[in-house]
C-alpha cells in the first residue's frame, strides 16, 4: 500500500495491527527456540509484550529510524486513549511509548516493508535480556 494511504490511518488502527505483528514475531522466535509447554511460552511472551518492555525497545531503536518512521511513532505515541486502558503493569509514559512502537510496526506492515519490521524487531530481540532489567 503507498505511504500517503497508510498514512490516513489513524495511529491506534496502525497499533492495533503493529500489535498483532510484533506479537507475531515473539512468539515465533520463543517457539522456534525451544519446543515447551504452551503456558511457559505464554509467560515468556507476556515478558516481551509488555508496556515496559516495548517502552525500553523505543529507547533502543531511536537511532536506527528514518524520519518518516519518526513522525509516525510521534503519531501513536500521542494518540489519546483513555486511562482504562493502560494496563496496572504499567504507566500512562509507558504505555504511549509502547503504543508509539506498535504504530510502527502496523505502518510498516501496511507499507509492506517486511525486511525493514525485521530489522528493527531482530536489533530488539537481540537486545531483549538488556531491555527487560
Amino acid at each position: 500500500m503507498e505511504k500517503r494511504l497508510v498514512n490516513q490511518y489513524s495511529p491506534l488502527s496502525l497499533a492495533f495491527l503493529g500489535d498483532a505483528v510484533y506479537s507475531e514475531l515473539v512468539r515465533e522466535k520463543l517457539v522456534t527456540m525451544a519446543n515447551m509447554a504452551v503456558g511457559k511460552l505464554h509467560g515468556a511472551s507476556v515478558r516481551y509484550v509488555r508496556a515496559g518492555f516495548q517502552a525500553r525497545a523505543c529507547e533502543l531503536i531511536a537511532d536506527m529510524l528514518t524520519e518518516d518512521e519518526r513522525a509516525v511513532m510521534k503519531r501513536g505515541r500521542n494518540a489519546s486513549s483513555s486511562p482504562q486502558s493502560v494496563p496496572k503493569s504499567s504507566n500512562p509514559a509507558e504505555y504511549h511509548k509502547a503504543t508509539s512502537l506498535e504504530t510502527l510496526f502496523g505502518y510498516l506492515k501496511l507499507c509492506g516493508e517486511n525486511e525493514r519490521i525485521a530489522l528493527i524487531f531482530d536489533t530488539i530481540w537481540d537486545s531483549r535480556d538488556t531491555l527487560c532489567q
